[in-house]
């Protein structure tokens, strides 16, 4: 993502961390905090931004700066302490885990996955089996893993296997741009149904001319975007000098956030209106013809449906439910993808019930 440097840092400069304090709020210091966005800004983060927007942050003591990508994943951003909070997806929290990094989920954002591979109906591939002998465009630096999980699933090997001397599937890494790939170099694209999926359409090829294969529906419903933070935050007793310790400031920043996210899906226009301001270069999506304010209409409808589903629905917003969190971790496992399983340090359910003021359910 090296070559995005630029706008990150163009971008972060736009970001104001909570606005201006008042003469009240002046008295009492609002506690700092940098919570790590794992893209751009977009619609995809609607609800922290609405949360920032509405001074959900503020209501609850905290001055939240929303970190645009940077030149490293969130959870290396993380763990150096340049942010204290990140998003991220549930393999890439789990693999880091596995490799001895003390991250921990603190809250579930999306309850579905998005991810998609899509191809043309003019190639013929209609189920994955016809996966074989093509050539399949993936995501780096861990994005890949839900594409992995399902050739493994199917018994299919690919080109990221180093073992895999005659892969059945060719690889090609890109970079978030399907306009780079697709048709021309790839049978298969990966494509968000929030985002890709609305670009390649962009780029000529209706609804009509595609096959959409949803995860979901191919049993590697692997959970996307999630709040963490480390170890090492939830354990400090006096965050940021602010005399709080770190659980009471992540309860406070999930508290909010899923405020601000109950109030996008809610109001699905306004927020479109609060990100447009901010997402700058990447509000139309790389290679889209689509306008911007229409680009970011369609992805907020798209996340709207991965963040209403689940435990959101039974009105426990912001959990992860036990039951998926088990079977991401089996199919991990299956596949081998995870070598043994998570340790119950991985996932803190304390934080989300400090912020809800609810019990998990066992």
């Amino acid at each position: 993502m090296k070559k995005f440097s630029t706008l990150a840092a163009l971008t972060a400069a736009l970001f104001v961390s909570s606005g201006t304090l008042s003469s009240a709020q002046a008295q009492t210091k609002l506690i700092p905090v940098k919570l790590q966005l794992k893209w751009f800004p977009q619609a995809q983060f609607a609800g922290f931004f609405v949360a920032q927007a509405k001074g959900y942050f503020k209501d609850e003591g905290l001055e939240v700066t929303l970190l645009p990508a940077g030149d490293q994943p969130p959870i290396q951003t993380v763990v150096s302490g340049a942010a204290d909070f990140g998003t991220t997806w549930i393999t890439d929290l789990l693999t880091s885990r596995q490799q001895g990094v003390p991250v921990v989920h603190i809250a579930q954002i999306f309850q579905k996955s998005g991810y998609t591979l899509v191809a043309l109906k003019s190639s013929n591939i209609t189920k994955v089996a016809d996966f074989k002998g093509k050539r399949m465009g993936v995501w780096p630096s861990g994005n890949e893993f839900p594409a992995i999980a399902l050739l493994k699933k199917n018994k299919l090997s690919s080109s990221l296997d180093a073992t895999a001397s005659s892969p059945d599937v060719q690889a090609v890494t890109y970079p978030f741009d399907p306009s780079l790939v697709f048709p021309d170099k790839v049978d298969l694209v990966s494509a968000m149904t929030y985002n890709e999926l609305n670009q390649i359409q962009g780029l000529g090829f209706s609804q009509d001319k595609l096959k959409v294969f949803k995860m979901a529906d191919l049993g590697v419903n692997l959970l996307e975007d999630l709040m963490f933070t480390t170890e090492k935050v939830l354990s400090e007793k006096n965050f940021a000098g602010s005399g709080q310790s770190g659980r009471e400031v992540a309860a406070k920043l999930v508290r909010a956030s899923l405020k601000g996210w109950n109030y996008a899906g809610k109001n699905k226009a306004e927020a479109v209106n609060i990100v447009l301001p901010l997402c700058g270069n990447t509000c139309k999506g790389s290679g889209t013809r689509a306008d911007a304010k229409g680009h970011q209409t369609w992805q907020m409808n798209e996340i709207a449906k991965l963040y209403n589903a689940g435990p959101t629905l039974k009105g426990n917003a912001g959990l992860l439910d036990k039951a998926t969190y088990a079977a991401n971790v089996k199919l991990l496992s299956d596949l081998g993808i995870l070598k043994s399983a998570p340790v119950a340090a991985a996932v803190d359910y304390g934080v989300w019930e400090a912020a809800t003021g609810k019990k998990a359910p066992k």
